[in-house]
């Protein structure tokens, strides 16, 4: 069972269950502990990129750890504390070394870095939104953002409105990218031009319309359809521009 603490008060004292974050920092009890937190996260974090996060259960995730499953309840209360381990051990993989101090730098090597991490786990696309903000690692993030966008003028309330506003890009972006990959693996096409090409019939339609002339343009003129990475990029840096312009830097 997971181990109790008192909470002050005289006779209204009551037991306590320690946050799983405190749980977490404390030192295992013996070396040869059979399961722990980090082998739990290890696992849930490998089975949810082999197969998706709905196949991460608690049935699923003690047998890859070889016990039962109420040996793992002894450590994690359910799905919430797995996402929120799963979560966590990941972002920790985020980083932007101390001697990096502007804010602009520092915003933007996260988001390029969130991109890439989220396209190595899919996944993370479907965490509860709630634990996004409440672990250690992903708590760290927003700090070290936070803190770089502190000293220019924004109150609290803007300062955050404006590193959500990146978060917000940076998810959706990418959110967009990971739904397309997966919609063209489940019809078996390979590239973008096989991708336009099973859709020419419906677009082909549209066009004839005469209603979408801009869209039309695009379509005939655009050269990096096929690349993801710049049109983030693109994107990313309009966002950093606009909160350049409000700063007035």
């Amino acid at each position: 069972m997971v181990a109790q603490k008192k909470t002050e008060g005289g006779e209204g004292e009551r037991l306590v269950e320690p946050s799983l974050w405190e749980r977490l920092e404390r030192p295992a009890p013996t070396r040869r502990a059979a399961l722990t937190l980090e082998r739990i996260a290890a696992a849930a974090v490998e089975l949810a990129d082999e197969e998706g996060g709905a196949a991460v259960t608690m049935r699923r995730l003690a047998a890859r750890l070889g016990v039962a499953p109420m040996a793992a309840y002894r450590h994690v209360s359910g799905k919430e504390d797995l996402w929120a381990l799963m979560f966590d051990r990941v972002s920790a993989e985020l980083t932007v070394p101390d001697d990096v101090a502007d804010w602009r730098e520092v915003l933007r090597s996260f988001a390029l870095q969130t991109r890439e991490l989220m396209l190595r786990h899919p996944w993370l696309g479907g965490a509860p939104l709630p634990l996004i903000q409440l672990t250690p690692a992903r708590m760290a993030v927003a700090e070290r953002q936070l803190s770089a966008l502190g000293g220019h003028g924004l109150d609290a309330d803007e300062m955050v409105a404006a590193f959500r506003a990146v978060g917000a890009f940076v998810h959706g972006a990418t959110q967009t990218e990971i739904a397309l990959r997966q919609y063209r693996e489940q019809h078996g096409w390979k590239s973008g031009d096989e991708t336009r090409e099973a859709l020419a019939p419906q677009m082909n339609y549209l066009m004839r319309s005469g209603r979408y002339p801009t869209y039309k343009k695009y379509a005939l003129s655009a050269t990096r359809k096929d690349d993801p990475a710049w049109e983030f990029e693109f994107g990313l840096d309009c966002v950093l521009d606009g909160i350049a312009r409000r700063l007035g830097i």
